[in-house]
């Protein structure tokens, strides 16, 4: 068994584990630590707990040390070089005539290296853009293409709901989502309901999908189109609400009432 810490790195970025090492650190408490880009700054999500030696993902690095006061002026003079090295590269993008759009820049802590994410439909050769960078910046460069949904991510927004974009308020990691989920909860299959703000299928269909199917496996839901017998009469199913239980029946009489699967029985057509 050992003991980790989760850090974070962005606000709804991927959680990277590492030991506490001789400090006390909490959920909340801000560390330096080294990556594979160098030394970053990060906030402790996950307090510290114990893990099987199996489960750690070698090597397990050590946290440098508790962010100070001045580490954190460093983090926000950073951010404010990221808005200068933004505009500088769009300069730069549109002197080369790059068919790309710039997203975001980021800094590492150390300054060791500036990433510039952006999307395109294609391969871009940007080597002379990264030639030009480098003379400007004087540091590593790295130019990052990155898809749709990481930008949705980034540049963040208002989804369908009316909330922030799950996206870029809590979810770590993107996880595959298909059309059958959709279909499995009884939505509407138009792309421009069940589609984001980034052009793919919303993230929430996986996650409501798993609500959805323990539902189902708990009461068996009535199949739309089945002839059914209410305390109203006889009538056809047509449509099943999985979220609140109920079920729209057409009746014989040409009414349509909505009322909680279970008092719904099927005909017997035998009878």
């Amino acid at each position: 068994m050992q003991t980790v810490v989760g850090v974070r790195f962005k606000k709804a970025g991927k959680i990277y584990y590492f030991a506490p090492g001789e400090f006390i650190l909490t959920a909340g408490s801000c560390v330096i630590v080294e990556t594979a880009r160098g030394l970053e700054y990060g906030e402790v999500v996950v307090g510290p707990r114990e893990v099987e030696d199996e489960n750690i993902v070698a090597p397990l690095k050590t946290v440098q040390r508790k962010a100070t006061a001045e580490d954190e002026v460093k983090v926000n003079e950073n951010r404010s070089k990221e808005k200068e090295a933004f505009t500088i590269c769009e300069q730069k993008i549109k002197t080369h005539a790059l068919n790309m759009k710039l997203v975001d820049v980021e800094y590492t802590f150390d300054v060791n290296k500036i990433i510039f994410y952006f999307t395109a439909e294609g391969r871009i050769d940007f080597r002379e853009l990264v030639k030009d960078l480098a003379a400007v910046f004087r540091t590593r460069i790295e130019l990052r293409q990155i898809g749709v949904r990481d930008e949705a991510k980034m540049m963040g927004g208002i989804g369908c709901c009316g909330r922030p974009l799950c996206c870029s308020t809590f979810l770590g990691d993107f996880e595959p989502v298909s059309i059958r989920m959709a279909k499995d909860q009884k939505l509407s299959l138009n792309p421009a309901k069940i589609s984001g703000i980034c052009g793919r299928l919303m993230c929430c269909l996986k996650y409501e999908n798993d609500s959805y199917g323990s539902c189902c496996k708990k009461v068996a839901a009535p199949v739309v189109g089945r002839e059914v017998v209410t305390v109203d009469g006889y009538g056809k199913v047509t449509s099943v609400n999985q979220a609140k239980r109920t079920v729209a029946v057409l009746l014989d009489n040409s009414n349509i009432i909505v009322i909680p699967w279970e008092e719904v029985v099927e005909k017997d057509n035998n009878a």
